[in-house]
């Protein structure tokens, strides 16, 4: 049976600030310097672009103080797998962990992994397909890495993390206190005439502005290695991610001074354009190999959390039991991460073809992952009701009302997602359906021991 079958249990090796670099390394990445423009464009307001930044770290902290009630009391491996299991059953957290493994997760990715290639091609041209060559080179190499190890995997997160955020704020100096002043720019067309608030473009900005803070809920992956997790759990969630939203808005008020509302609305390389315009194309290379770093600790940091979505999927389902084994020595499920970076690579290869590049690639994602991230949520309420003995080190403050306005914005964002994106975001609904299929298929074969036990 796949629970035999494993070589050990993850061990509690991550300190407190190990957590909060991987989980600001989650969070920073390719968004910040591919998202601001077009949130601008969706917008056509600089107040509400501001507003909207800050109305994401706040948000994320809500989503935090959520998240972390549930990785104190269930702490896992598994994760929002684990936490949807004990409330939903087998079947929902099934088609949760083939979302995470198909669309979520590897989506994520790609999308890192496409942006390293989009900038670095920049740097050094690979020719006409140089950005999907570049993301497969980046997927393959950081796969082995992690591969090799834990303890590698976190030092290469811990580094990435530092260039990253010293990145950003290199663009805080150079837009703010640096840049010439911009060059008018002809406005961009109107839109419907509706107020930002009944048209689309609040709708369509905060899922761009949310995808961008994305990521610190897979702390609930790391969640059963963190060393005093009942301690260090919230507290690495909540500085992680005011670090973040101080630093996101802080970049977006230096695009804005730096290159202006129109200019920066229109950019497909924001940052890049503001470095050329404050040191040329010096600050242009320099800035893309800083954007490469951050995409790099973003596809770094979801080949550690996604493999353990993988392997907490194969240890509850014997028809997967291959990607529910964990390696000793490594300190990490090895095959798992193998078979998620060939995911990987496959939707890079998708991209590449369809010519759907980054934010195609967002989109493919977005429904699946709000959908399910609204379930985690509900999932805090089944939980308090089917388990009020278990101990919780952590108590969401101001409940019912913080985690219900969790929820209904998850809801918000998930019709977003639907009505805004919906091209690209059907391809990745169609995979879940496959993933129902393979539920059907492999149901009647009985449970082994719950991934989050161990």
């Amino acid at each position: 049976m796949a629970a035999t079958q494993e070589q050990g249990v993850p061990k509690r090796t991550l300190t407190l600030f190990d957590a909060i670099t991987m989980i600001v390394g989650l969070i920073v990445g390719a968004g910040i310097f591919g998202t601001p423009s077009i949130v601008a464009g969706a917008v056509q307001s600089e107040s509400v672009l501001v507003a909207l930044w800050i109305a994401g770290g706040v948000f994320s902290i809500i989503g935090a103080l959520c998240y972390g009630e549930l990785a104190t009391a269930f702490p896992s491996a598994g994760g929002e797998y684990h936490f949807l299991q004990r409330a939903f059953g087998r079947s929902l957290a099934f088609l949760y962990g083939w979302a995470r493994m198909t669309v979520i997760v590897a989506g994520s990715i790609a999308v890192f992994a496409y942006l390293f290639g989009d900038y670095m091609t920049r740097v050094i041209n690979l020719g006409p397909y140089s950005s999907p060559i570049w993301a497969a080179l980046v997927v393959g190499v950081l796969t082995i890495v992690n591969y090799v190890g834990i303890r590698e995997g976190k030092a290469t997160q811990n580094v990435f993390t530092v260039l990253e955020v010293g990145g950003l704020v290199l663009i805080v100096v150079a837009g703010l206190f640096l840049a010439p002043e911009p060059a008018a720019v002809a406005p961009a067309a109107a839109g419907s005439g509706q107020p930002w608030y009944f048209g689309a473009g609040i709708g369509s900005a905060m899922v761009f502005v949310l995808f961008t803070y994305g990521g610190w809920n897979d702390a609930a992956y790391i969640s059963a290695e963190v060393q005093n997790p009942n301690r260090n759990m919230v507290r690495a969630l909540l500085i992680a991610i005011s670090v973040v939203a101080a630093l996101y808005v802080l970049v977006n008020l230096a695009y804005l001074k730096g290159l202006g509302y129109d200019a920066m609305s229109r950019s497909d390389a924001v940052a890049a354009d503001l470095l050329k315009a404050t040191w040329g194309v010096t600050g242009e290379k320099v800035i893309s190999v800083m954007i490469a770093i951050a995409a790099l600790t973003s596809v770094n940091g979801s080949i550690i959390v996604g493999a353990r979505s993988n392997y907490a999927l194969g240890r509850d389902w014997p028809a997967l039991g291959f990607l529910g084994r964990w390696d000793e020595a490594s300190g990490s499920p090895r095959t798992a991460m193998v078979v998620q970076g060939v995911i990987a690579l496959a939707l890079v290869a998708f991209g590449a073809t369809l010519n759907a590049g980054f934010k195609g690639l967002v989109e493919y994602s977005l429904p699946v992952f709000w959908g399910f991230f609204m379930l985690v949520g509900i999932a805090l309420f089944v939980l308090r009701a089917k388990e009020p003995n278990t101990p919780r080190p952590f108590r969401v403050p101001g409940y019912p009302v913080i985690p219900a306005i969790f929820v209904a914005m998850c809801g918000y964002l998930l019709y977003s997602s639907l009505a805004y994106h919906g091209k690209h975001a059907m391809v990745g609904l169609g995979v879940l359906v496959v993933g129902a299929v393979v539920m059907v298929l492999t149901r009647r074969t009985p449970a082994v021991q719950p991934a989050g036990r161990s």
